[in-house]
């Protein structure tokens, strides 16, 4: 039977394939050591790595989630990776990605490989590869990766060797060293507030309890290869779980604060639930965390958002008189910016959040534990919190997000061109403003309504973001994108 192999192609964080058909051991092996040349072509003259390694030694980490045969494509990388000389810190057991991030940088090594697909669904694998800053590299590194994806690296004469290490020890200190963790772990204990985790079966297992010291209710925790059957991605359509168990706990009578968090495949997302059980996207929480950063943690910075962030966002960093820098969607373009200058925080609309004060990568569990500071240190709940933002600067606005799959990337091709060429002055009956193409096609209509439409970067997906005045109002305009896709 033939079957149709995709070339080795990076998205917007590395490069992902479905696993025996386009992600296999042998173009991992080929893919690792070019990615290792790569970084030390970009980083070995970073002042840290230099110092540490002034011999010329260089090192790599390598790590991976809990996805199907994840630790053997890690060994596979790692011993790729020592036959063309470099040397290789190969992680003892899964961890977030922002661990291994964090390890690049704290272990002044040249980067990271990374064998994740992230928030993909299960048939996926992929590779993330990170700098030696500890951030997602820049687009012309990974241009860089794929330009010589024909020039496979021979053996070298001198390898290098694998030494193990927990990825775990030095991310949960450099984590803990940031919030108070005792005031979270009172109010914990005093059951002022619980706390539930749907770590959705993915690397974050664990997270909460070794960071906080102290049990909490995690859902999800098992690993399972086919994450329950849905993508590990913190959507409302994948979180049944948690929705419906913070649903029965709101019926009881207490004057406890209930916050639920969730994390994607890797820990790099998140979103959360409130007390009522309903979903929150990072829409509503990177609002909530510049609150508590910017009054309470004093943090300086520029507010960094992506092209598909909430209108809220610049709405409040105007009333902290703080600017706003805007990027396509992509971590890494975010953490080019927090490279450049001061940042008090970087977020996208799917859940990536990331801080100046920390590696510029996003990490969820860092997020997790600046939101369940912000609700100790206020004594409010994450829905009283929004709601006060939104009454301060006079915000009134729901949004969604629809994935669309497309039948395959000939039918992406042809809708592009449709973008690029022909281009709609009016959405669902209202006049198009104005249209950013930074990052897909974002259009601006009467009544503050906003449409973006953008591929996915990795599949044959279309994304259709929208915000608008009301909910049915936010349906009624991705309804009409939806037709517009298909006909």
């Amino acid at each position: 039977m033939a079957f149709t192999v995709n070339p080795i192609k990076f998205g917007t964080d590395g490069w992902r394939g479905v696993i025996a058909a386009d992600f296999t051991f042998e173009r991992v092996a080929m893919l690792a050591p070019l990615a290792a040349k790569v970084l030390a072509d970009n980083y070995s003259n970073v002042a840290s790595v230099r110092e540490a390694y002034p011999s010329g030694n260089r090192t790599v980490i390598v790590g991976y989630d809990r996805r199907f045969m994840a630790e053997d494509f890690a060994k596979v990388a790692a011993e790729a990776i020592t036959e063309a000389g470099f040397d290789v810190l190969l992680s003892k057991s899964y961890a977030p990605t922002p661990a291994f991030s964090w390890a690049a940088k704290s272990r002044n090594a040249l980067g990271a490989v990374v064998m994740t697909a992230s928030h993909n669904p299960a048939a996926y694998l992929g590779l993330k590869v990170k700098s030696a800053y500890g951030g997602s590299v820049s687009p012309e590194v990974t241009k860089q990766i794929e330009a010589v994806l024909d020039k496979p690296l021979s053996a070298s004469k001198a390898p290098g060797k694998i030494e193990y290490f927990d990825p775990w020890e030095s991310y949960c200190q450099e984590l803990r060293s940031k919030v108070d963790i005792a005031g979270i772990n009172s109010a914990i204990s005093a059951e002022k507030v619980k706390v539930f985790a749907d770590v959705m079966h993915g690397a974050a297992a664990t997270g909460l309890e070794r960071l906080l010291g102290c049990p909490i209710e995690e859902i999800n925790s098992d690993r399972d290869p086919l994450f329950g059957g849905s993508a590990p991605e913190p959507l409302p359509k994948n979180l049944p779980d948690i929705l419906s168990t913070i649903k029965a706990e709101a019926k009881k009578e207490s004057d406890t604060v209930r916050v639920g968090l969730v994390f994607d495949g890797d820990s790099d997302r998140i979103a959360a639930v409130d007390g009522a059980g309903n979903f929150l996207s990072s829409q509503i929480l990177i609002p909530i965390l510049i609150e508590h950063l910017v009054e309470r943690k004093r943090f300086k910075g520029e507010i960094v958002k992506t092209v598909s962030g909430s209108d809220l966002i610049p709405l409040l960093a105007k009333s902290y008189n703080r600017s706003v820098y805007e990027t396509p969607i992509g971590y890494k373009y975010i953490a080019e910016r927090m490279l450049e200058a001061e940042v008090t925080i970087g977020g996208e609309e799917s859940g990536g959040i990331g801080y100046g004060t920390h590696i510029p990568e996003r990490d969820a569990l860092l997020s997790a534990l600046y939101v369940l500071e912000a609700v100790v240190q206020s004594g409010e709940s994450l829905e009283q919190i929004y709601s006060r933002l939104c009454d301060k600067v006079n915000f009134k606005a729901e949004y969604d997000r629809i994935d669309l799959p497309l039948a395959n990337m000939d039918v992406r091709a042809k809708l592009l061109e449709r973008l690029q060429n022909n281009a709609p002055t009016e959405v669902a009956g209202k006049k198009v403003r104005d249209c950013l193409d930074v990052d897909g096609y974002k259009f601006r209509l009467d009544e503050n309504t906003w449409l973006l439409i953008r591929f996915s970067g990795t599949e044959p997906v279309l994304r259709l973001y929208c915000q608008a005045s009301s909910m049915s109002e936010v349906q009624r305009v991705l309804e009409w994108a939806k037709e517009w896709a298909n006909s």
